[in-house]
């Protein structure tokens, strides 16, 4: 499998210092309103996340950014969207990783071509998931958890919410490395997951962090490790997963701005720099605490490669392990 240390390896775009500031194509830009497509119904993270950066990058633009919701078939509707917009810079978008990089493996008839329709911006802040285990399961590390799996065959069963997203297929990445078999039980979201993880019929399962901060500290579940290269600062007692023997396992759910491809460099360059700089604020920084988010730095171009290697990754395993979505 592909090596995974993306942030620091990605190449940059090579815009000159000053690129961010010059205008697209010799005109002014943006000169009316920036629509920025929300792939998911209102009112979620999705949501929340993409109105805190946006009202803080709007002014430095000097034009509004207006969310617009197009949700539906996990996220693919709206990214068609983007990337059927004309590419001058005044329709951009939530970039996800399922929609991004997984999709494109698992689905057929998906309204787009991830890898040529579209410009990876730049990743403004991104969801770590949690490995979390019943509190009956007498674990206390993955390696621990691997072995008792292993003393158990048959008799394990981990969830997700569903067939082909990060939390299923870490688990086959698992069954690659370790040779464990557990079974898979998808469900429709944490609200089903959970209790299912409280009644004893699922043993253990990857969530993302800001759904499992609550459970986590009311004692509810045990936290094992995270999947991002370091610790989260919620909970800096859970080791990583690197640290835990899987050097190679970096995941993280994301949220970043993508916008058509041909949209012009300076544009793409300065929507880039307008993110970074709203990422830095000890504001946002507060906020993404409390959503149980992190920022992960990304130079100019991380964004595009981390895209692409993460498609490999999940390409090559959802190949492996036959996963098929009817």
């Amino acid at each position: 499998m592909l090596r995974r240390n993306l942030l620091l390896a990605a190449p940059a775009l090579g815009l000159a210092p000053s690129a961010a500031a010059q205008p697209a194509s010799g005109a002014a830009w943006p000169t009316r309103p920036v629509r920025f497509v929300v792939p998911w119904p209102p009112g979620g993270l999705n949501d929340l996340v993409a109105r805190f950066f946006n009202d803080r990058v709007a002014p430095a633009l000097g034009q509004p950014i207006v969310n617009d919701f197009r949700s539906g078939a996990g996220g693919r509707i709206g990214v068609a969207d983007v990337a059927r917009a004309a590419p001058d810079g005044h329709t951009i978008g939530m970039g996800n990783l399922g929609p991004l990089t997984i999709f494109p493996h698992l689905f057929r008839d998906i309204p787009y071509d991830a890898a040529r329709d579209l410009v990876p911006v730049v990743m403004f802040a991104a969801s770590p998931l949690v490995l979390v285990v019943a509190n009956d399961v007498p674990v206390r590390s993955v390696a621990e958890l691997i072995a008792w799996v292993r003393a158990r065959p048959g008799r394990s069963n981990y969830a997700s919410v569903g067939v082909g997203t990060a939390q299923h297929l870490i688990f086959e990445m698992f069954r690659q490395r370790d040779g464990i078999a557990m079974e898979h039980l998808p469900f429709r979201g944490t609200n089903e997951s959970l209790p299912a993880m409280l009644r004893g019929d699922i043993q253990a399962m990857f969530d993302t962090l800001p759904l499992m901060m609550t459970p986590i500290r009311e004692g509810q579940v045990r936290a094992l490790a995270v999947t991002t290269p370091t610790r989260v600062p919620q909970f800096p007692e859970v080791p990583t997963l690197m640290e835990s023997g899987y050097p190679d396992i970096d995941v993280s759910t994301w949220y970043g701005v993508i916008a058509p491809a041909g949209t012009p460099a300076p544009v793409i360059g300065r929507l880039h720099a307008e993110y970074v700089r709203v990422a830095a604020l000890p504001e946002t920084q507060r906020f993404l605490a409390e959503q149980g988010l992190v920022y992960l730095d990304n130079a100019p171009g991380a964004f595009a490669a981390r895209t692409v290697a993460e498609r490999a990754r999940w390409g090559e395993i959802i190949r492996a392990q036959n996963i098929r979505v009817e």
